[in-house]
């Protein structure tokens, strides 16, 4: 089973769509909001908002409960949608990042915290592979502009960062910034789900064009992202499909 873990917007492209819902609580309380499962093209999916209703901050979200909920329901597969900042990447560009670097603090980073015996994942590559080039080939058939690699910097939030950060997370080799990639990433490794993230560039980052952030321009570029989101998934179900044939 395949899980897409997105924000506000995405399921407004699915009206009609759902045969399923899953109201379910786990060893580390309620996932952000019930889990729906929806079929595209006769290809069953299910689906997360990780913001809730849009009211859980990126730093309040409850990352164990979203990615244990998937587990125990038998997802294998996380597909990620992210908005970010661009650092080195204009915005409207699709990133599918393929290394990450965490900046955030005080969010719990394992399952593995009460046990006898200390549990290494190994983490080298954070991104799966395999999902990764399955995503760029949708990206491609859609004919959007995409980027094939970059390193995803993760920051507290919810504020946005400053100038001063933005240019040392350029320095320590970010190429966009977002909130929510950790510990949503190693997580999912601990438990064996493949995942890999969708990142959609809907704001210059601090700094980078000397000018303030328009946050009504990212709220628009943001909308779009979730219809690039939408697009990205459906046909990547598709080509699911015609590879299972």
């Amino acid at each position: 089973m395949i899980g897409f873990i997105g924000g506000s917007g995405f399921e407004n492209f699915l009206d009609g769509k759902s045969v399923g819902k899953f109201d379910i609580t786990t060893e580390w309380g309620k996932p952000s909001q019930a889990i729906k499962k929806f079929s595209l093209d006769n290809q069953e999916f299910l689906f997360l908002q990780r913001h809730g209703d849009g009211k859980i901050p990126p730093h309040k979200i409850n990352y164990q409960a979203n990615i244990k909920a998937f587990h125990d329901l038998g997802v294998k597969k996380i597909l990620a949608s992210a908005a970010v900042g661009g650092i080195t990447i204009e915005t409207g560009t699709v990133v599918i990042p393929d290394q990450i670097i965490d900046y955030t603090y005080n969010r719990p980073q394992t399952f593995f915290e009460n046990v006898k015996i200390v549990k290494h994942i190994e983490f080298s590559q954070p991104y799966n592979h395999g999902l990764r080039f399955k995503l760029l080939k949708a990206c491609e058939d859609l004919k959007l502009n995409v980027k094939n690699k970059g390193v995803h910097g993760i920051t507290q939030g919810p504020r946005l960062e400053t100038s001063a950060e933005i240019r040392r997370l350029k320095n320590d080799g970010c190429d966009i910034v977002g909130m929510t990639g950790m510990p949503e990433t190693c997580l999912a490794a601990e438990l064996d789900i493949e995942y890999a993230c969708i990142a959609h560039v809907v704001n210059p980052a601090a700094g980078i064009t000397g000018e303030s952030i328009s946050i009504k321009c990212m709220e628009n570029e943001i909308k779009q992202s979730a219809h690039n989101s939408f697009k990205i998934l459906a046909q990547f179900l598709l080509n699911e499909q015609l590879i299972n044939r």
